[in-house]
């Protein structure tokens, strides 16, 4: 018998030997990128090398041989396929059938229907006819139920008024109809912004319950009503969502209305009411959220009627004003970038901006490395020797120089930490690190993957811009483009000057199409960061917590807030009636954006620091 002999295999392997633990990881890294956690990338790392293994696995005790995969995960995975085994049954398949598919099978077992009894010419027997009639009967109740069940699973989805998804539909659609919008907004952007028009908190669950306003953001993109796009998180509104948001935007307005004639306004005051936004800053993006925290911060309550035209931080009196072409853009440089060390590589760079045709000035700063300013034009007066001290005004960037040595140096003693610490609270709003590449990594005190981890830590975590150059021509060359640019963004600005006490109180963030901006004199913040200054009480308490492992600057502030002085801290810790009480009193402090608690293990330490008579041990 002769035929085509077919070769290969006669059953397809499947993608993934393991895909019910695949299934479980991903659920639960979906839950945790939700949450803002940060084991989503630990559950990332434990998809990927499971993706990778070929051979089926039996429990999670079987996974802890794959990389990435620990005590907890497995444990994890254990009591899942308990769970699953004890729904399912213990034959269960885990590797080639998922959930879905047993609750089809287990939903799609139901009783055969009896057969009816037909006569020799095929038609019903009498009894048979009469139990197809009442059949007809017990059955049309059932099928409008289903029918109506499914028209409520039909109905269209309509957030509530005040509620999470609500708020984050209403400040999509405003951020979308301003003219800075940038198409998507960050989480903490929109959480901020969307907090004044939801009754829930975004930050803190309610009593008794883990969720908050933010849990509705999943239930939008279920929706398809918003997309969520990048890491880190953009959220933006998708066709349906935009028609969705109008929609409640114009049910607001019309609300407004009604309440307002209600009133007995008249119908000038109704109109002014509907064109102006119910909060001004939440239509200008990310580029308003520095100015709603400060009036948050300040105690201020913004009148929805009449905008906030008062509250603007141009209204203050300023020190001096330089108008377009009084003033130009100067690069200014630490000394230390030009002298010391190795002297011929530190020249190299003054060199390349010369020769790049950079405007700079060489001069001590007390934090960062180089800062730009916008430095008066003067003009000899005659009669007099020297022509008169220009007026300086620093702009909002300053940058950070490092190259891989010196960061793995500064990392091992400190100084890392400290620095980034002071940028922030410099005055300034952008920040730079310019990390410059230096042979290799293999001969350093750290190992490569710590020196990349902490420069990603600096930028999700403390908010700085990061800029990788390979040499530095290319870090002269980056310098020489940001002076380009600067020249042309604040060209044809008016300038006004304020002292470092009022930048926190009338600064607002820096907008590209406004006539003016105000900045900080070069004085004020370069005296304001000297290092080795006076310090008060407060500021040597939080630097000595700050010593502390695990204690940020964040964190140190939560706690002077609470206790402001070390004095204040120990009258605490001696009306405490126990040991427990004592190591249980910073439990509860809230920290940073999330507000989430110092935690019990740095609450023991502290006070085991400062209420063990002898040496700790």
């Amino acid at each position: 018998m002769s035929g085509s002999v077919i070769f290969g295999r006669k059953k397809p392997v499947p993608i993934c030997p393991n895909s019910l633990f695949l299934k479980w990881l991903t659920e639960w890294r979906d839950e945790a990128a939700e949450k803002g956690k940060k084991t989503q990338f630990v559950y990332q790392k434990a998809i990927s090398s499971l993706k990778r293994y070929p051979l089926p696995l039996q429990n999670g005790r079987d996974a802890k041989i794959l990389q990435n995969f620990g005590d907890g995960i497995c444990k994890m995975l254990d009591e899942k396929l308990e769970k699953y085994y004890a729904r399912y049954g213990t034959d269960a398949p885990i590797h080639s059938l998922i959930c879905s598919e047993l609750e089809e099978m287990s939903t799609s077992k139901k009783k055969r229907k009896p057969v009816p009894l037909k006569n020799c010419s095929g038609d019903l027997l009498p009894q048979e006819m009469a139990m197809q009639e009442k059949g007809s009967e017990t059955l049309s109740p059932s099928l409008s139920k289903k029918k109506k069940a499914k028209e409520k699973q039909t109905r269209r989805y309509v957030p509530q008024k005040s509620s999470g998804g609500y708020a984050v539909l209403l400040t999509l659609y405003r951020d979308s109809k301003s003219f800075t919008s940038r198409g998507y907004m960050l989480k903490s952007e929109l959480q901020r912004a969307a907090q004044p028009l939801c009754d829930k908190s975004f930050f803190l669950p309610d009593d008794k319950s883990r969720y908050t306003a933010w849990s509705s953001v999943s239930t939008l993109i279920q929706k398809d009503l918003i997309v969520k796009t990048h890491n880190p998180a953009r959220y933006s509104l998708t066709a349906k969502g935009l028609e969705l948001a109008q929609e409640l935007e114009e049910d607001r307005q019309a609300l407004v209305v009604m309440d307002i004639l209600e009133k007995g306004t008249n119908l000038r005051d109704v109109t002014s009411e509907l064109h102006q936004p119910p909060d001004s800053s939440l239509l200008n993006g990310a580029e308003s959220f520095r100015t709603l925290e400060s009036d948050v911060s300040q105690g201020q309550n913004q009148d929805p009627v009449l905008g906030n035209d008062e509250q603007r931080p141009h209204n203050h009196i300023p020190e001096f004003i330089l108008h377009p072409g009084q003033f130009s853009i100067v690069l200014c440089i630490d000394f230390i970038e030009t002298t010391g060390g190795s002297n011929h590589r530190k020249q190299e760079l003054v060199r390349e901006l010369k020769k790049n045709g950079v405007r700079f000035d060489v001069r001590k700063l007390h934090i960062g490395d180089f800062v730009w300013i916008a430095q008066e034009q003067v003009q000899v007066v005659p009669g007099e020797p020297l022509a008169p001290r220009a007026r300086e005004l620093v702009l909002d960037h300053v940058v950070e120089r490092k190259r891989m040595d010196d960061l793995c140096n500064s990392i091992i003693d400190g100084r890392f930490r400290e620095q980034k610490f002071r940028l922030k609270r410099c005055g300034l709003q952008c920040p730079i690190y310019l990390v410059e590449d230096y042979g290799t990594s293999q001969h350093l005190s750290i190992p490569e993957a710590t020196l990349e981890q902490a420069i990603v830590n600096t930028q999700v975590v403390d908010g700085f811009f990061i800029k990788r150059t390979k040499d530095i021509q290319e870090s002269a060359a980056y310098l020489t483009l940001m002076s380009h640019h600067l020249q042309r963004l604040y060209k044809n600005k008016t300038l006004l000057g304020c002292t470092k006490e009022e930048a926190s109180k009338c600064r607002q963030a820096f907008m590209p199409t406004a006539d003016s901006c105000i900045l900080m004199t070069f004085g004020e913040f370069n005296e304001g960061a000297i290092k080795n200054k006076a310090q008060t009480v407060r500021e040597v308490f939080a630097r000595q917590l700050m010593q502390i492992s695990g204690i940020s600057g964040e964190k140190a502030a939560a706690i002077l807030e609470h206790y402001s002085t070390l004095a204040s801290l120990l009258e605490a810790y001696n009306r405490c009636s126990s040991v427990q009480d004592q190591e249980k009193l910073l439990f509860n402090v809230k920290c940073g954006k999330l507000q989430r608690n110092l935690g019990p293990v740095l609450s023991k330490t502290i006070s085991q620091l400062y209420c063990t008579a002898g040496a700790l041990t």
